[in-house]
């Protein structure tokens, strides 16, 4: 981005890296998720998780993990220059690559982050009220977004984001005053 009003670029490849480990946690999710509380079922066909105090969904491992990526995503919208990943890139992983071919707007990539808290806060919520299945369903979309964007850099997030651009709904400059 060459225009000093505009937001600075980033590194396309930082988002991507953070979007693999985050990946890999939600995956770890997913197995805890369909290992643990939110899928078993009693011997007479009672969901365990229906059964279960608040306390014992919120103690489950899978909701635990969860809300750490919940809670990191949270970092990623709010101040992404301090997010662990993108500092863990920028201090460790960045200073080995050669400088990137272009940079991106940063916008997108936040969005985006925001789209994963909301996926997964709406499993979070959904393992608190009782809900069977929906956290590891919740870390599946999750993470397949994640795997998309570090595998193959396709950010569905970053995709919605221009998609809500083009209709004038997010990402509008202000007027300048004459």
């Amino acid at each position: 981005m060459s225009s000093s009003s505009g937001p600075k670029g980033i590194d396309p490849r930082g988002p991507r890296f953070a979007a693999g480990i985050t990946a890999l946690l939600l995956l770890v999710d997913v197995l805890l998720g369909l290992t643990g509380l939110s899928t078993q079922q009693d011997a007479d066909g009672t969901w365990a998780l229906a059964q279960a105090s608040v306390a014992e969904r919120f103690l489950d491992p899978a909701f635990l993990l969860l809300l750490v990526t919940a809670l990191l995503f949270l970092w990623g919208v709010l101040s992404p220059r301090t997010a662990p990943w993108g500092a863990l890139f920028r201090a460790v992983v960045q200073p080995r690559l050669a400088p990137p071919s272009e940079l991106e707007d940063p916008r997108p990539p936040r969005f985006a982050q925001g789209v994963g808290l909301v996926v997964v806060g709406i499993g979070l919520v959904l393992q608190l009220a009782g809900v069977p299945w929906a956290l590891p369903i919740a870390a599946g979309l999750a993470f397949v977004a994640a795997f998309l964007n570090a595998a193959f850099g396709l950010c569905l997030g970053c995709q919605m984001y221009l998609l809500l651009q083009r209709a004038g709904v997010v990402g509008r400059q202000r007027p300048v005053a004459v």
